[in-house]
């Protein structure tokens, strides 16, 4: 019994599906006399009939139909054994394109590292993608994933919060307003500001606010990247309004400290956005995984 094969119990389960030797072998693309062996064998094997041979329609013996649930068994367990190592490699083969904004890259590296430590072998593309095309781009199939900070009105979308991140002021730890817990946005506006030269809606709100007030702001430096501008405030060169989730690693290493300015803040909810029907890669389904579980260990607003 110890060399019996899979592939006679395939035979076996062929022809006690059939109940006749030659359709069976019509099935398997063998030989009648091929098949019969295989049962031959089977038999010799196991020192059992399998099927009474006086029966036309292939009648299944005692020992034949145990023989044919473990068959069975043997045979689901062998498909599941192949479509887990399928889905492994599939995996392996994977790779997940999500639009973002320069901001949302610093807000999903983290899930990026949570899913790489458990899939090596998997790209990740992060694609600059303006928030408003990035819905459209998600249900075309063109993006994955995509990373806004609204409410998507499309039908055809589900997302993921991501918690919620508002405007800080960044600053060196030795700057002036440095231990203040809040500031006015006067008081931010009269400091030397380094601002991002890229347009973005949320830049064109805080200019708006103080021509609005009255007040003035000091922008004295102008940089094309927000790492450049976090740079340049760990360098003393004056402070900076950026999202505070994009400099918590600067602030846990106590590089860069973020002091509130209320009027200023603009608490925006973080969504991952993804297709709510067809089909999704084994990659794209893992990324999701992982971004859900790190939104459940984020806190509440």
């Amino acid at each position: 019994m110890a060399d019996m094969e899979l592939a006679e119990l395939q035979v076996f389960q062929a022809v006690a599906t059939e109940h006749s030797f030659s359709r069976a072998a019509a099935r398997l693309h063998r030989t009648q006399p091929a098949v019969s062996q295989a049962i031959r064998r089977l038999e010799e094997e196991l020192g059992e009939r399998l099927f009474d041979r006086s029966s036309k329609s292939g009648r299944l013996t005692e020992a034949g139909t145990i023989l044919l649930d473990y068959a069975e068994r043997l045979t689901r367990l062998r498909d599941e054994a192949e479509g887990a190592v399928r889905e492994l490699q599939e995996l392996r083969r994977g790779r997940v394109v999500i639009g973002v904004n320069e901001a949302a890259v610093h807000i999903l590296l983290p899930i990026v590292v949570q899913f790489r430590e458990a899939h090596p072998a998997a790209e990740v593309e992060m694609r600059r993608v303006h928030s408003r095309q990035i819905p459209g781009e998600v249900l075309n199939r063109s993006l994955d994933f995509g990373f806004v900070t609204f409410e998507p009105a499309e039908r055809g979308l589900l997302s993921v919060p991501l918690g919620v991140d508002e405007l800080v002021m960044l600053a060196h730890p030795k700057h002036p307003l440095a231990r203040r817990r809040q500031v006015t946005m006067e008081e931010f506006g009269r400091q030397t500001v380094i601002a991002h030269n890229d347009y973005s809606p949320r830049r064109e709100r805080v200019l708006r606010l103080f021509e609005e007030k009255h007040a003035a702001i000091n922008i004295q430096i102008s940089l094309a990247s927000l790492d450049g501008i976090k740079r340049a405030v760990e360098m003393g060169l004056g402070v900076a309004l950026l999202p505070r989730r994009c400099a918590l690693s600067e602030i846990a290493r106590k590089q860069l400290t973020a002091v509130r300015v209320p009027q200023l803040g603009m608490p925006r909810d973080l969504r991952l956005v993804y297709r709510r029907t067809g089909e999704t890669s084994r990659a794209a389904s893992a990324f999701l995984d992982a971004a859900r579980e790190h939104a459940s260990e984020q806190p509440t607003a």
